[in-house]
């Protein structure tokens, strides 16, 4: 089997926050009649550049076709030159790479009759406890809003949450306090994520006095690649800290710094599903944790997810992937389901990443290309409406 075409298709897809997100659907088409389908998620991240689309597929189409989908290995040591990484957390590279590799799973597995999470060394679960996201609050007037969301997925069957902090801390405490008082034991507080806006002394005053509360851990407290500064935080806490992943010279420091307890990993953001298993590894030998970080992707990034997440022995937290939960629309005629907290393994009675494309929704998501115009940089960090 041999790829013989590539195509790319930007959408945009608002969330229940009004907030337009752009994504890229990516296809591999291959001599044998099999698409493999993947996606390169959530563009509309800081740095605020674009990505030509036209000049992206010339460059892949160069060396991605007449190749086997089956050189994985040589493919993503491809991309990876042509995609280096950049020790950032939003490198575009790495979602480009990201959006390639899930396509080069979905066609293999495609191929031999098998869903993806077979290729990528088999089942070892059948779902992923997740969290829901609650958004930044910048105001204290906004604690309101963020309590009935929690109401509504409540609802929903999810139970656990993940708290981005540290832009407000009186706003933090005041919804924590909300949450204690009306749900009690009902509603777990999975993470604080503090997104590395604070430095890692502020962030441990302010978890020192969110301690009253009951949280399970701590993301991001300290400016990015500031690995000492983690290890510091780390060492003066009894949380555990979590850190996503971005590249492998970024884990390497962490492992080396002990920053963390925790990998939040991502193929997002570390550059596919290939480089997420070796993180997981590199996690396993280091004698650290994992859970499964997002950007909040849509259905096909969030399956990826799901086969990659299924395969793991070593995801031992609560995972972060609620992306189809946040948008009002999706791009596939099967979106990824839900039950009680849980991602669920698809199983469609389709091979590969077990999603079909449903291109009367895309074609009215289509937008002309990635370019963000006059998009301010707080409405990028938070998520609020462009409108």
């Amino acid at each position: 089997m041999k790829i013989v075409d590539l195509k790319l298709t930007p959408i945009g897809v608002p969330r229940h926050t009004g907030f337009v997100n752009k994504h890229v659907i990516v296809e591999l088409f291959s001599d044998e009649g099999i698409v493999g389908i993947g996606e390169m998620s959530d563009f509309s991240h800081l740095p605020q550049y674009s990505i030509d689309l036209n000049d992206l597929a010339h460059v892949l189409k160069s060396f991605l076709l007449g190749r086997s989908p089956f050189e994985l290995t040589k493919i993503n040591k491809e991309l990876l030159d042509n995609f280096p990484e950049a020790l950032y957390y939003y490198e575009k590279g790495s979602f480009i790479r990201n959006g390639i590799d899930a396509a080069l799973y979905d066609l293999c597995s495609k191929f031999l009759e098998i869903p993806a999470v077979d290729l990528l060394g088999g089942k070892y679960r059948e779902k992923i406890k997740v969290c829901y996201p609650i958004f930044r609050h910048r105001f204290v007037e906004e604690v309101e809003e963020n309590i009935n969301i929690v109401r509504k997925r409540l609802e929903d069957g999810f139970d656990t949450f993940r708290l981005y902090v540290g832009k407000n801390i009186e706003a933090d405490e005041t919804f924590l306090d909300r949450i204690r008082q009306e749900f009690g034991s009902q509603v777990t507080i999975k993470s604080l994520d503090f997104s590395h806006l604070l430095d890692w002394k502020d962030s441990l005053r302010a978890v020192n006095r969110f301690k009253k509360y009951e949280f399970q851990m701590i993301e991001s407290p300290a400016f990015r690649n500031d690995f000492e500064g983690l290890h510091n935080f780390r060492m003066r806490t009894e949380y555990p800290v979590s850190e996503h992943v971005w590249g492998f010279r970024q884990l390497h420091e962490m492992i080396k710094y002990d920053s963390v307890d925790i990998f939040n990993i991502s193929p997002i953001f570390i550059g596919g599903l290939t480089a997420a298993k070796k993180a997981a590894a590199a996690a396993e030998v280091a004698g650290k944790g994992c859970l499964l970080g997002t950007t909040q992707e849509l259905s096909v990034g969030t399956a990826a997810m799901a086969h990659f997440g299924c395969s793991l022995v070593n995801l031992n937290y609560i995972s972060d992937p609620t992306g189809p939960k946040l948008y009002v629309d999706d791009i596939v005629k099967n979106p990824v389901k839900y039950e009680n907290g849980y991602l669920i393994l698809p199983n469609n009675g389709l091979h590969g990443l077990g999603l079909e494309l449903d291109w009367e929704r895309i074609n009215k998501l289509k937008v002309k290309d990635l370019s963000w115009g006059n998009v301010t940089v707080h409405q990028l960090q938070d998520r609020t409406s462009i409108n």
